[in-house]
């Protein structure tokens, strides 16, 4: 149970990003703050002074997490990358994609250019950034070249060399006119290496210079020069305040650390997806005797990534693996992915301080919530593996569940339901209209939500349709019933030619699973176990789905007809369809000449109702 009161004492006074999560576990609001134990207190703090919908909002909290940041500018743009990413329903006022400013640098060009981009894109350039002071950006830009005198203009060089005169900032010394041949490439591009060791973090050599010029500035009495100076002193100051949330490589990797204390360890996974920092996950570890840092980073590794559906390009460690299985584990690795995969080491540079970052996050959760991620895994992996010993299975990552909702004279509905790990992947989640059953029948109607599910996995894997998420498997299927629901599942898995194992979840009177039913025997199961419990929120996750997706048809008044959903019959054909068949099975029987008989229907209508009812479409 998450204790706010108990939680708000722990909050650290340092710079991050707070994540506020509702009772489903969504991620309500995304902020971030310049001292998380100040701001995220002020929420549960009087109402005074908040707007209504703040109130609201902190009514519905039902617990919080948060990542500490070395500075406000790197939570600035975490904050940017999460709520982008989760697109928390409070978050209004930042959904409007803002962009940040880099610096970029075309070194792809004989004689390259240093620009403001508001984009990265994959060509031959070189990007640094994101910055959130378009101002600090300029201004560096300004210094740069400045210092370094490089060109602006966009002439093709060194094709144009001495085509044209030189432009005005040769004549102010502001450019050494590589475009009149006055500097070579070799020359020129001893001046973009030392650009791009300033724009990489070493900046002690320009701030020395300016602090030195500005001085001697002043000393000859030229007060508007040593301003200027000032100025741009204060913007590289601002601008050397490196940005570690977003990485210039685009490339998706994990970064992982650890923190320690006695046999107990807590290690810290950050998702960089396309170069952005759009995610944590943390997880407790009980240290084995004499097991070193070596040893500990492999057996996580194997562990983890064995169970995780998504590998990316490159994992980080903070600690290598074993000397002996390193070749191995990268092998294994790239064979899950498809794509070769590497494991590094950062010692310095902008990954080695995101390292710094994980490992700060990592040991305040291990001083903090140990007991608290202690339980939390026993309530999510420790049960799927309660659940792999009462089955005699191994490897549950993926669970999917289905229900069906359906009121009499209403359409029924399906849904899909995805847990991995033990947790709910909400983004997973799919929702099926009936249009081949007709009233309540459940069987038929799982019937054919399984086979839609199950022949667009077939079709994605086969590169007929497009990728839509339907491709990845589950490892196990979870039905909402016994034999029955089990019965059907297997006969349409086995009509598609799958192989995946089916389980039931049998009820009691009072709707309450009290059993598994599996390769045809019942398993009981103990009530107070986390099984249980894992079992009975996989049930009412998927009957609320179901739920409250047929509820909101109905609230849009869409749910009156099934002919609703066929392209080009509106009121008028529908009435006309249900006068000439009465029922929607004589209507579901009709050939194309059939329904093209009917006054009000043509042959394009009538070959839109057939084919309606005669694809698997969802």
């Amino acid at each position: 149970m998450f204790d706010i009161e108990e939680e708000l004492k722990k909050l650290p006074g340092k710079p991050g990003v707070y994540l506020m999560h509702d009772e489903k576990d969504e991620i309500i609001y995304v902020g971030k703050a310049i001292s998380l134990k100040n701001r995220v207190r002020q929420y549960f703090q009087s109402s005074r002074g908040k707007t209504a919908k703040i109130n609201k909002m902190v009514s519905k909290i039902a617990r919080f997490e948060y990542i500490v940041t070395d500075s406000e500018m790197e939570a600035l743009v975490l904050e940017c990358n999460l709520i982008k990413e989760h697109r928390p329903r409070y978050n209004t006022m930042l959904k409007d994609d803002k962009s940040y400013p880099y610096i970029k640098v075309t070194v792809g060009e004989a004689f390259p250019r240093v620009l403001l981009s508001r984009d990265m894109k994959r060509d031959k350039s070189r990007y640094f950034g994101p910055y959130t002071s378009v101002g600090a950006v300029k201004d560096s830009i300004g210094l740069i070249h400045r210092l370094y005198k490089l060109r602006t203009c966009r002439r093709r060089l060194p094709e144009d060399i001495g085509k044209e005169r030189p432009c005005l900032n040769y004549h102010i010394k502001q450019c050494n006119a590589p475009c009149q041949g006055y500097i070579d490439e070799a020359k020129y591009r001893e001046s973009i290496h030392q650009v791009l060791d300033f724009l990489g973090g070493h900046y002690e050599t320009i701030l020395k210079k300016l602090e030195r010029d500005m001085k001697e500035a002043a000393e000859a009495l030229e007060f508007e020069e040593a301003a200027a100076l000032r100025e741009l002193l204060f913007s590289v100051q601002k601008i050397a305040q490196t940005q570690k949330i977003t990485d210039s490589g685009q490339e998706d990797r994990d970064i992982i650390a650890y923190a320690t204390d006695g046999p107990d360890a807590v290690v810290q996974i950050f998702f960089m997806r396309e170069g952005k920092l759009i995610g944590r996950d943390n997880f407790h570890l009980v240290i084995g005797e004499g097991d070193g840092p070596a040893r500990l980073m492999t057996n996580f590794v194997k562990q983890f990534y064995a169970g995780t559906p998504f590998i990316p390009k490159a994992l980080m460690l903070q600690h290598d693996v074993e000397e002996s299985e390193r070749g191995l584990l990268e092998q294994w690795l790239s064979e899950k992915r498809g794509q070769k995969v590497t494991i590094h080491v950062p010692k310095k540079g902008e990954k080695a301080r995101l390292m710094e970052m994980a490992e700060k996050n990592a040991s305040i959760i291990l001083k903090q919530d140990r007991e608290k991620i202690k339980k939390e895994e026993q309530r999510t992996v420790g049960a799927v593996r309660e659940l792999e010993e009462i089955l005699g299975l191994s490897g549950l990552v993926r669970m999917e569940a289905f229900d069906i909702s359906n009121i009499s004279g209403f359409q029924s509905v399906g849904s899909m339901i995805v847990y991995e790990n033990g947790r709910p992947k909400r983004t997973d989640y799919r929702k099926f209209r009936i249009q081949t059953v007709e009233g309540p029948n459940d069987y038929a109607s799982m019937e054919e939500v399984l086979t839609r599910r199950f022949l667009h996995g077939k079709e994605e894997k086969e590169g007929i349709r497009q990728t839509g998420s339907f491709d990845r498997f589950p490892d196990i299927l979870m039905m909402d019933g016994g034999k029955g629901q089990v019965s059907v599942a297997k006969q349409v898995l086995e009509k598609l030619g799958l192989t995946i194992p089916v389980c039931g979840m049998v009820k009691d009177d009072a709707h309450r699973t009290r059993a598994l039913y599996f390769e045809g025997r019942e398993l009981p199961l103990d009530r107070r176990s986390e099984g249980f419990k894992l079992l009975t929120r996989i049930q009412d996750e998927a009957h609320r789905f179901a739920i409250e997706y047929h509820r909101s048809l109905r609230g849009k008044d869409q749910v009156h007809s099934i002919l609703e959903d066929i392209k080009g019959i509106g009121p008028t054909r529908r009435k006309a369809l249900m006068r000439t068949f009465g029922t929607m099975e004589k209507l579901r029987a009709a050939t194309v000449e059939e329904l093209s008989a009917i006054p009000q229907m043509n042959e394009q209508a009538a070959e839109s109702v057939y084919n309606f009812f005669h694809k698997n479409s969802s």
